[in-house]
């Protein structure tokens, strides 16, 4: 794989995880390069990791991972979402001071199940995975800190909509991701 298909995988699968940290980024009350560095490192380490279970993973479980991975992902993000919109009413302007690392690790989880499936994909290429985890790696965790860092600047432009909007945001990054992986909504709409 060369150096141009490396960057292109790591900024694919980096683009939920930065879609996710925009959004926390617009709903957290406290934002700082310290929060913003410890959202970043985990969705950084999760997209990193994720590729190398998935190719250790190998042949042996590629049928089971790949028939539930957009699922879970699905669940999580959608349960994550209905949360914060039905949070919505109960709070001010944004939601918390400080992101829970439960949250963070649900979160990290949901958005990172694809490159566990990409990294099964790799095994069956002989493709080896440590350049490749690198960056998958390095560039979420650049993209998800400078999208809390964005996010903290758009939020207060939605004020109070911006816990709406975030769980509007994980709910269609959810249902994204099992379209992809069923084409439920093309075959509703045909």
């Amino acid at each position: 794989m060369n150096f141009v298909s490396i960057f292109f995988t790591s900024l694919a699968l980096a683009m939920d995880a930065f879609a996710v940290s925009l959004t926390k980024g617009m709903t957290l009350k406290e934002i700082n390069y310290k929060i913003a560095t410890k959202i970043a490192l985990f969705f950084g380490l999760f997209q990193g990791i994720m590729p190398v279970i998935g190719w250790f993973l190998g042949v042996r479980f590629e049928g089971y991972i790949k028939s539930i991975d957009h699922w879970i992902a699905f669940s999580l993000l959608g349960f994550i979402g209905i949360k914060m919109i039905l949070g919505s009413n109960e709070k001010e302007d944004r939601c918390d001071f400080l992101i829970t690392n439960k949250e963070l690790l649900i979160l990290s989880i949901a958005t990172s199940i694809d490159a566990l499936a990409v990294g099964v994909s790799f095994a069956f290429l002989s493709i080896p995975i440590a350049p490749i985890s690198t960056s998958i790696a390095v560039i979420t965790f650049l993209f998800c800190f400078i999208g809390v860092l964005l996010g903290r600047k758009i939020g207060p432009i939605f004020k109070s909509y911006s816990q709406i909007i975030g769980g509007i945001i994980l709910i269609l990054i959810g249902i994204n991701i099992l379209n992809e992986h069923t084409s439920i909504i093309s075959n509703i709409l045909s």
